[in-house]
């Protein structure tokens, strides 16, 4: 009986380490680039907020239906007078006008009489030439909007990229820290020995445990580097940030080189196509103002019904037309013509000069991704010359014929040209990342 007590206390306990060990395993996030870039994409309020923007534009076209769909009001008025002149007006819509109504003391003493008046009006435009302008606007700026909402996109995609690369960076500069400290714990084990036994000074013993020193502090940074990175990149993809991020991929590099023409502006990049939508904008704002002088012309059709009981008695109807122009408006037209020009101008302008710095940005990535190309050859030679320096200045050191201050200048070497190499990758990385956004590839 004990024995099953305690079988089933072990089984209490083991389900709940299992618990616990699935709780810690939900925690734990592993994400290579493509799947963060998904969930930004998903999650990532900025992005939503660029759709949303989308959304108003497209409400605005929607609005802009009135010009041509007709408007329909309904109105219930209710009146008691005993006015003589409205009482008879009243009585005329009512059709209950009598021959004794005219009677002089009828007209001068009305009896007071009770009015409810159903109005339904139709309002149907006909001819509304600004109006039709200001929805080729709206419809241009909802194309502008879905630009700038894909470049919105881009740019938390780039940002999603760098945090990512950067997060990697930081995890394989800390394996590189962790590689270096293990071994000179060995150093610093043998340097305490050869203390021990006379055959080293303290003072060589003592630069060890330095390097020591400055090897955790380094990792100390880096694990810092570690968390601000996932605390970033957490918030870009709208994860708890309970969660820790562990990068499933790495640094990729091609061995050629992506193609792309730096002579010529990316004028199929989404900022820069919005930017042309807001400068043919400018230009119907312009014709929109010319527009507004010509008449407008709207057709109406008006139903009253009119009785002493609501919803009952007389009805009648009138329809029409109505012309409206404005032949002097105190130079207001002139003045949005003026102002829809320098718009134009400026929106020009802002085009040539993005159009411009975007050549300068595709350069300038090109250089950066040769060069960080060129650098991690490099940094590969130095790290294998590094590595066979040092595991003989090691070997020297274990026999006594090597200084301390050589072995620590050449596992600093050593150390370096790891990071000089996770550096020189990750920059590779960043650089064909941003030439990708700045040429407009995605």
């Amino acid at each position: 009986m004990k024995f099953s007590k305690i079988i089933a206390v072990f089984a209490i306990l083991a389900a709940m380490s299992g618990t616990g060990e699935a709780k810690e395993a939900q925690r734990t996030m592993k994400l290579s680039l493509d799947e963060a870039l998904r969930m930004a994409k998903e999650n990532n309020f900025v992005i939503k907020a660029a759709k949303s923007r989308v959304a108003q534009a497209e409400a605005k076209i929607t609005q802009t239906r009135q010009s041509t769909l007709p408007k329909v009001t309904i109105s219930e008025n209710a009146v008691v007078t005993n006015d003589p002149g409205a009482a008879l007006v009243f009585k005329l819509q009512q059709n209950i006008v009598e021959t004794a109504d005219f009677s002089p003391a009828k007209l001068n003493n009305a009896f007071v009489i009770n009015d409810f008046n159903t109005s339904v009006t139709v309002m149907q435009p006909i001819f509304n030439a600004d109006a039709a302008v200001g929805r080729a606007i709206a419809k241009s700026a909802k194309t502008a909007q879905e630009y700038m909402a894909g470049r919105t996109a881009e740019t938390i995609e780039l940002q999603v990229s760098k945090l990512y690369y950067g997060l990697v960076l930081a995890r394989r500069n800390i394996e590189a820290i962790d590689q270096s400290i293990a071994t000179m714990q060995v150093h610093s084990r043998e340097a305490a020995a050869g203390y021990s036994s006379g055959m080293m000074s303290k003072s060589d013993k003592l630069s060890t445990e330095v390097r020591l020193a400055e090897l955790n502090e380094q990792k100390l940074m880096l694990f810092d580097a570690v968390k601000n990175a996932s605390d970033a990149l957490k918030s870009l993809l709208n994860i708890d940030s309970n969660v820790t991020i562990v990068p499933a991929g790495d640094f990729v590099v091609d061995r050629g080189v992506p193609l792309v023409d730096d002579d010529r502006a990316p004028e199929k990049r989404k900022d820069l196509l919005a930017m042309q939508g807001y400068r043919d904008i400018a230009a119907k704002q312009a014709e929109m103002a010319r527009a507004a002088r010509l008449p407008r012309v709207n057709g109406f059709l008006r139903t009253d019904l009119h009785s002493s009981e609501i919803f009952n008695g007389g009805s009648s109807w009138m329809m029409g037309l109505n012309v409206q122009w404005d032949l002097f408006d105190g130079m207001a037209s002139e003045g949005k013509i003026q102002e829809a020009r320098a718009q134009e101008l400026e929106a020009m302008y802002t085009y040539e000069a993005a159009r411009d710095g975007s050549l300068v940005e595709v350069r300038k990535s090109l250089r950066e991704l040769k060069t960080a190309k060129a650098r991690i050859a490099v940094a590969r030679q130095a790290l294998d010359e590094a590595k066979v320096s040092l595991d003989y200045i090691s070997t020297q050191f274990r026999s006594g014929m090597a200084m301390t201050f050589e072995l620590l200048m050449r596992e600093g070497a050593f150390t370096y040209a790891k990071l000089r190499l996770n550096q020189a990758q990750y920059d590779y990385c960043i650089a064909k990342s941003e030439l990708t956004y700045y040429a407009g590839s995605n």
